[in-house]
């Protein structure tokens, strides 16, 4: 039986996993789905402790010489364009990386899948979906899928499920995936108009509460994306079309020429969490373990950070021959509790500040924001917090 660790998905989440294993001597095999790597739009926010963790594997720099350097977000009111500012350069001498990055998570997962093609203990097959899960005491089975219904299997030693938010590897170890739907449906759209050139004082990073549509701006290096809410019945292809979302581009900016659109898509929004995140030898990270909304940007950097909990885990079993049961409930017990009391809570509290329908209550909310952005002490809490350093120092360390 090979001492390899077995890894299903190559998103952010798994590909950081198998280059942390393969580094420290480990071998690693990583199943991919698709042909290729995806490179739709998908995150693009990289919190500072993340850039930290991606520092440490020689990705960071790289990253940040295709992305754009946030060095504020910001609370707008949409009725008053009055928002409250906060400056991520007090985290200076805390972080290598005071500042948001915003890069598509696509740069990411190119670059560390080419780190590890360089690594002789990694392999990388694409093609193949996880489609089920055996194991005993001495080893986990992988069975995978070809896009023509072939299937094979692998042997490892542990397995990582880091197959997305439909995991195949959570179902087939039984792990429920509790919590709710969004009623309503959110639509993305990107385009190179610069909405800062249009709305004084606007950040990179700027949420809009509004009583009818809020909506969040997000600037990448080449991009704006802007992300509204719509009905939950809505028709999507009205909602995707050019008319309806240069009506909404217009009410957010005038633009004399009219928006190009670059990207657009529709999507229904979660909050779950799997009621665990280990099961003997395989234990599940990333989207497989948790999805939340994308208000705050903790979906992709919460993922990045299980791989981390979880490779040095899987290292120290290794290398240590730490317990293994002990190490990997810790890792469950860490991850999951930051997921759940968290990330969820920041994310689901973030969007009901930005819906809030009544105009005192967005004003106090606002006001209250621009007293914290104002007032050194508290806008370094409330800046660590939104950038998961909280999170990190809560639930990082290898010992129970």
């Amino acid at each position: 039986m090979t001492e390899k660790v077995l890894i299903a998905g190559m998103g952010p989440a798994g590909l950081v996993a198998g280059l942390m294993l393969a580094r420290a001597g480990i071998p690693v095999a990583l199943f991919e789905a698709q042909e290729d790597l995806p490179t739709d739009l998908r995150a693009s926010t990289f919190h500072p402790p993340t850039l930290d963790m991606l520092a440490r594997l020689g990705l960071a720099d790289t990253l940040v010489a295709q992305g754009l350097v946030a060095p504020s977000y910001q609370w707008r009111d949409r009725a008053t364009g009055d928002a409250a500012t906060f400056d991520m350069g007090c985290l200076a001498g805390e972080t290598g990386f005071p500042f948001r990055l915003q890069c598509e998570q696509w740069k990411l997962t190119r670059a560390a899948a080419a780190a590890l093609q360089a690594e002789p203990l990694a392999e990388l097959h694409f093609g193949w979906a996880a489609s089920g899960v055996t194991q005993d005491d001495a080893g986990v089975t992988l069975t995978l899928t070809a896009p023509d219904g072939t299937t094979r299997t692998e042997t490892g030693a542990f397995l990582i499920g880091a197959d997305g938010a439909s995991s195949a590897i959570r179902q087939a170890l039984g792990i429920k995936f509790e919590g709710f739907t969004y009623p309503e449906q959110w639509v993305v759209a990107s385009t190179p108009v610069d909405f800062a050139a249009k709305l004084p004082g606007l950040s990179p990073v700027t949420y809009t509460a509004d009583s009818e549509e809020w909506f969040v701006l997000l600037q990448t290096r080449d991009l704006w994306r802007v992300l509204i809410p719509v009905a939950e019945n809505a028709d999507a292809k009205l909602i995707l079309s050019d008319d309806w979302i240069e009506a909404k581009l217009q009410g957010i900016a005038r633009h004399d020429g009219g928006y190009p659109i670059t990207h657009r898509t529709i999507y229904r929004v979660h909050q779950r969490v799997a009621d665990r995140y280990r099961v003997g030898r395989a234990a599940i990270a990333g989207d497989a373990a948790h999805i939340n909304n994308p208000l705050g940007g903790m979906g992709m950097n919460g993922g990045i950070h299980d791989a981390v909990n979880l490779a040095e885990k899987l290292i120290a079993i290794f290398r240590d021959g730490a317990d293994m049961d002990s190490l990997l409930d810790h890792y469950s017990t860490q991850r999951r509790a930051i997921a759940e009391e968290y990330v969820q809570t920041h994310t689901h509290q973030n969007k009901q500040v930005i819906e809030e329908k009544d105009p005192a209550r967005r004003a106090a909310h606002l006001a209250r924001m621009k007293h914290v952005a104002a007032t050194p002490s508290e806008l370094r809490a409330y800046v660590r917090k939104g950038a998961m350093m909280d999170a990190v120092d809560k639930s990082m360390g290898v010992m129970p």
